[in-house]
């Protein structure tokens, strides 16, 4: 049976991944580029990188094609576009990026550290109404809080 770490790390040596900093000179030398957040929509109000749009993971595939009440027709236009694709930890974009290779994207990438990364290296963040993000708070909103429950209780 494989767990989740066991399907990112299934998919790690067949995607291409980008650090922060070489996401924020692409981003200045790429007019073109697309950076799609696969998080959840609450997740994208509260921080994301200026510019990019969300297509939370769990409508990904239907989003990339058209015909369906989730089609984001950049997004499936762009089978040939420069693709940057985003989450909170890098994990999440990381399995997306492999499905949309397998989908036929041939220029996809996926943001290495996620977010979180992001932020740690202070590049800017913004919130629903495009307004900034402070680093300090966006820490804490990356920041991993798990309740009693989620914790495996054989660890």
């Amino acid at each position: 049976m494989k767990r989740y770490n066991d399907l990112v790390n299934d998919c790690l040596p067949h995607i291409e991944e980008v650090f922060p900093w070489d996401l924020a000179d692409d981003i200045a030398e790429t007019p073109d580029l697309l950076l799609i957040d696969v998080s959840e929509p609450d997740e994208f109000s509260c921080a994301h990188i200026p510019g990019s749009l969300n297509v939370a993971r769990g409508i990904l595939e239907s989003a990339c094609e058209y015909d369906y009440d989730e089609t984001v027709p950049e997004l499936a236009a762009g089978r040939d576009r420069d693709l940057i694709l985003i989450c909170r930890s890098g994990r999440r974009s990381a399995l997306a990026t492999y499905t949309l290779m397998q989908m036929g994207f041939s220029k996809v990438r996926s943001l290495k550290t996620g977010l979180r990364g992001w932020n740690d290296d202070e590049y800017p963040l913004v919130d629903a109404q495009q307004k900034p993000v402070d680093p300090d708070t966006a820490e804490a909103y990356f920041t991993t809080r798990l309740r009693p429950e989620q914790r495996n209780p054989e660890g």
